[in-house]
């Protein structure tokens, strides 16, 4: 008798704030054969929290290349597996490419549920245009930061970034002398926790911030395209008082 395959489910999980888990994925995590975790131990305190009592086996960009024809077989006999990062979705700048890639030359369906990314709640606070942006995700540290820079000059559309607070300062440094410092744009952090805040200005002022201000927390940096037209209306993209959005509430 032929074994009918298996489903891998990709589950986003929550950036910040644990209650924007959706009851769909909390189903799917409570009812799936194992779990893939990019940290067990991260992943772990998520299972606790909602009660969820399921084997996990880690899944990471350091193991990827050695477990995801294991995994593919497990769900080939019949298993049915979900996959989670630390936080947010899947292969958005996290593991998982690599073996959705592999379910679909295999046959094998790949569901994936709707939720919680960090770039989207920032591009729309970010309040420059989003009617069409383009995701970079995490610059490369040395090889090829540059080229991917000089590709970014004439972008016109909305760019949006992943950031650690450790290179917050030189990657705005960075942005200000490839687009111009007068360039509108926002720095979005520890987006649905406690302490998130979203500061907007140029490029130039968010640098002047950030000499008094240390960075901390995940960050999103949203920058304008070139020839944005949203310098003409500064008065709604950026306060008379140009730290005015900043949080109430300090770290």
């Amino acid at each position: 008798m032929d074994v009918i395959p298996g489903k891998l489910f990709v589950v986003p999980t929550p950036v910040g704030n644990l209650d924007d888990i959706t009851f769909r994925a909390l189903k799917t995590l409570q009812q799936v054969d194992l779990i893939l975790a990019e940290d067990t131990r991260t992943s772990s305190v998520l299972l606790k929290h909602f009660d969820i009592h399921k084997e996990m086996m880690s899944h990471h960009k350091f193991n990827e290349h050695q477990t995801t024809l294991k995994v593919v077989e497990k769900i080939r006999n019949g298993a049915n597996l979900a996959l989670i990062s630390d936080a947010g979705t899947p292969a958005i700048s996290d593991p998982g490419f690599m073996l959705v890639r592999e379910c679909a030359k295999q046959g094998i369906e790949v569901v994936t549920l709707p939720g919680p990314t960090a770039f989207v709640p920032a591009v729309v606070t970010s309040a420059l245009p989003n009617d069409r942006f383009c995701f970079e995700g995490f610059l490369p540290q040395k090889k090829g930061r540059n080229t991917r820079m000089k590709e970014l000059v004439e972008e016109k559309r909305t760019m949006i970034f992943y950031e650690s607070p450790y290179r917050v300062r030189k990657t705005l440094e960075l942005f200000a002398l490839t687009f111009g410092e007068n360039r509108q744009a926002a720095t979005c952090r520890e987006i649905s926790k406690i302490h998130e805040q979203c500061v907007r200005g140029t490029l130039k002022e968010l640098l002047s911030y950030y000499e008094d201000v240390e960075p901390k927390g995940e960050f999103v940096i949203v920058v304008a395209g070139a020839n944005d037209k949203s310098d003409e209306n500064k008065e709604i993209n950026k306060p008379k008082n140009k730290y005015k959005n900043l949080d109430s509430q300090k770290d």
